[in-house]
């Protein structure tokens, strides 16, 4: 139970578009993760393809039904893709409270597409991966559809073991890359890339050789791989995926999906690119917490987890899991850690229902204890806290930290560990 909990702090938390543990095993491979995340719709991560010269289907952006029809029209495509812009997975399957069942249609008549989007645009669409009341469908991508007669699966991805980034790719793509690492890792291939040199001819031919491409095909599929190294070095990305990238009957090598994952401390360099960052999907509360350089992530119990390091932070999860109580968040604090963020994470805490206990677990390597324990005291008072809170610190300045507590005269409850605060904070719910 422990251990499911921590997985999910970790999947939302983490945040990278896709959480391979079973390929990263494969591969000894290690995904980096951001210290925020980007989140970008299909349309746009396929205009910054199409920008580096990555082949995709053509396609156009529409906010109204009528606009969707006139790029229907535009487009005079022997068959068209309509395509809901949400960004959580699985609209193919999704509802739409308008009665419209899927986010994703398939149509040759034009028409057909206006009369799509006019039950698609401005109602909510729920998937397995939305909130229960889904998400408002703002913008639809009319695409050209484009026949896939053969499917493979590539992507780039920084590697810390590697020290920089490696080529990924499986014959058998248009599936779950896990799912193909488990059951077959022969079908897996790998190319270490040299960040001084770049993808080399022979690096990306013999890579488009081990995807299945042939003849003509092969010279192709390699110049793609290029031009999406060339827009991973370009955007500063971390991740670039492509499932599948795959070749039409007319003998064309497209990139029909992707998902791309930025380096969010390289966010003063790309400005363009994170002013497309979509936040009206994400939770208020965690956008919120963003704005303050904290990574808060909402969960379903009632002891709020205040906590510095993403690792920390799900060790407290699981460790209150294991005396019986279920943590109500996920609260990184990082490291540079001011007095206004910690008064910021309390209102954050407290602003919850469903919190009945608060526990402080910081851990003081580069956070200075005492840092924190002004920030505790100032928020207790400002904020009028009427839930025990208990608090654990260690580490730098940790008895200048204790003293500022101890003298504040609050009903702060102190634990000596991390074992400590957790039965603590459990026993206070009870009580």
């Amino acid at each position: 139970m422990a251990a499911s909990m921590a997985s999910q702090a970790a999947a939302r938390g983490l945040r990278t578009s896709t959480s391979k543990h079973i390929l990263l095993d494969k591969l000894k491979c290690t995904w980096l993760s951001p210290r925020r995340w980007l989140n970008l719709q299909e349309y746009q991560s396929k205009k910054l393809m199409q920008e580096s010269g990555v082949a995709v289907q053509r396609f156009y952006v529409a906010d109204t039904a009528s606009e969707a029809l006139d790029a229907a029209k535009r487009l005079n495509a022997k068959e068209i893709v309509l395509k809901a812009q949400i960004l959580a997975g699985g609209r193919g399957k999704g509802v739409f409270d308008s009665g419209l069942k899927g986010g994703v249609h398939l149509t040759k008549d034009p028409a057909v597409v206006g009369e799509l989007a006019n039950k698609m645009l401005g109602y909510n669409l729920t998937t397995k991966q939305t909130p229960k009341d889904g998400v408002k469908v703002k913008t639809v991508m009319v695409a050209e559809a484009l026949d896939i007669s053969r499917e493979t699966y590539f992507a780039i991805l920084m590697d810390r073991s590697c020290n920089g980034p490696v080529m990924v790719g499986s014959p058998q793509g248009g599936m779950d890359i896990e799912e193909v690492a488990a059951s077959t890792p022969e079908l897996i291939f790998k190319e270490v890339i040299d960040i001084f040199q770049g993808v080399q001819d022979d690096q990306a031919l013999r890579m488009a050789a081990n995807l299945g491409f042939k003849g003509p095909l092969q010279r192709q599929a390699a110049d793609q791989i290029k031009r999406l190294y060339d827009l991973f070095l370009k955007v500063d990305a971390t991740q670039v995926e492509v499932n599948p990238l795959g070749e039409t009957p007319e003998g064309q090598v497209v990139c029909f999906d992707a998902k791309i994952n930025f380096d969010d401390n390289a966010e003063f360099r790309q400005k363009a690119v994170f002013a497309m960052d979509d936040m009206t999907e994400s939770d208020p509360t965690e956008t919120e917490a963003a704005k303050w350089d904290l990574k808060y992530i909402g969960l379903d119990g009632n002891i709020a987890c205040f906590v510095n390091g993403a690792g920390l932070a799900m060790a407290t999860c699981d460790i209150i899991d294991l005396h019986g109580g279920k943590p109500a968040n996920f609260l990184d604090l990082g490291g540079g850690v001011k007095e206004r963020q910690v008064y910021e994470a309390f209102k954050l805490l407290t602003a919850d229902p469903k919190v009945e206990a608060i526990l402080v677990n910081i851990f003081g390597g580069i956070v200075n204890c005492a840092i924190i324990a002004n920030g505790i005291t100032k928020a207790c008072r400002e904020l009028e806290l009427k839930v025990p809170l208990v608090v654990r610190l260690e580490g730098t300045n940790v008895h200048e930290a204790k003293r500022i507590l101890t003298e504040s005269g609050l009903p702060i409850t102190a634990a000596e560990n991390l074992d400590d605060a957790a039965k603590k904070a459990v026993a206070a719910i009870k009580k």
